[in-house]
């Protein structure tokens, strides 16, 4: 990553040439042994950190005019604050291999002609002699170090850069999802979303099964486009040609998994059961408790009796320590019902979309990526009247 930067971005390029030891971490550049003085007029050594607006792969600029420090407030000659900084606590999670860079403040000094900052050269040099002028002229103090930073061993699962992480400043939360191993089981309407939400989050790994093909139903009914060459293959040749673009540790076996299935779930860590019927359930069901493996079990069920459709969506969730037990609630039906609408191939795709988020909603929680108020394993959306209600062990 880092010799391609350098070598498709002119501006930073020149900051290597000139002496800068640069390096890049979460979408950020990093500027370290950026000499400053405290309080005290003492020799101290920063970083400066800016963020990066990815253009393409290799292609970046200036989200603004901005920069975040790793350091305390730096001070002039006169013992005083440098005053033209906008310094204001912050905090700003970086990488492995940066635990040495600890954000503390942004500062803000934007151009007073131009209004903003030509490139990152123009700006950290900027930066750097309103924060280093006091320390390069009392400690003869010098920021151009020309240390070179190797890059830290990427473990991103991403084939394009994740910008949203970085850019929402929650890298230390979606890091939370790095050793999870996921199975989806079942990617008819619902499993689809579901997948398709999981592709996007951060798991080290992630296996679906379904044995069925790809048929014109399930294209009103699953995310993203239709190419007519999918049509009648295997959905986990569909699935996994939409997104073998996208990330890595992705395997979609055409395949039914029921209670024999054990060796196929070694190491999974959490499972979503995405399936419509009530006797392949009940056999995953087993399966997943006996292995202790978690799961969130998903479902809808519609009528016409008051002519629109109506009914609910539901999200169960089967810990290690009480899936046997919510399983003895019959909660989910186990049993395979004939007058289901849902097997009509009513096109609910909202419903589908609404039901995969729900349930991806509540394993977020679970990892703490999402705030939990009350941790519920059982939620009942209502299509007449768009409310939800959920089941506690505390209730």
């Amino acid at each position: 990553m880092f010799q391609k930067l350098v070598s498709h971005n002119g501006d930073i390029q020149r900051l290597v040439e000139k002496g800068y030891a640069v390096a890049f971490s979460n979408n950020c550049l990093v500027i370290r042994d950026i000499p400053y003085l405290d309080s005290s007029l003492h020799l101290q050594i920063g970083a400066i950190v800016a963020k990066l607006v990815f253009v393409n792969q290799v292609e970046v600029l200036q989200d603004n005019h901005q920069i975040y420090f790793a350091g305390s407030a730096p001070y002039n000659l006169d013992g005083k604050p440098i005053t033209n900084l906008g310094d204001t606590p912050y905090k700003l999670a970086l990488g492995v291999g940066f635990s040495d860079v600890v954000v503390q403040r942004a500062f803000s000094n934007k151009p007073k002609v131009a209004g903003k900052f030509s490139d990152f050269f123009e700006k950290i040099e900027s930066y750097v002699s309103i924060i280093s002028g006091p320390a390069i002229e009392l400690h003869k103090a010098n920021p151009y170090t020309f240390r070179v930073v190797e890059d830290v061993a990427s473990d991103t699962v991403f084939k394009f850069q994740d910008t949203l992480t970085s850019r929402a400043e929650i890298t230390e939360l979606s890091e939370k999802f790095k050793d999870d191993v996921i199975a989806v089981i079942g990617v008819g309407g619902t499993g689809a979303y579901v997948l398709d939400f999981l592709v996007k989050t951060p798991v080290r790994e992630i296996r679906a099964y379904d044995l069925d093909d790809f048929h014109v139903h399930n294209a009103f009914r699953s995310p993203g486009k239709l190419a007519e060459d999918e049509l009648g293959k295997t959905k986990a040749e569909v699935y996994g040609k939409r997104y073998e673009n996208f990330r890595t540790g992705l395997v979609i076996t055409p395949k039914f998994l029921d209670e024999s299935c054990s060796e196929d779930l070694s190491g999974v860590t959490f499972a979503f059961v995405c399936v419509d019927k009530g006797t392949s359930r009940a056999g995953i069901f087993d399966l997943l408790i006996s292995n202790g493996i978690p799961f969130i079990d998903v479902g809808m069920g519609l009528n016409r009796k008051r002519g629109p459709l109506n009914g609910q969506l539901r999200t169960t969730y089967y810990s290690p320590e009480f899936g046997q037990n919510v399983r003895g609630m019959n909660l989910a039906p186990l049993t395979d019902s004939p007058d289901d609408l849902y097997k009509t191939n009513i096109q609910i795709s909202e419903l589908n979309a609404l039901n995969a988020c729900l349930a991806v909603i509540k394993f977020k929680q679970l990892r703490g990526f999402y705030f939990d108020e009350i941790s519920t394993y059982h939620n009942l959306f209502e299509v007449g009247d768009l409310k939800i209600v959920g089941e506690s062990f505390d209730n």
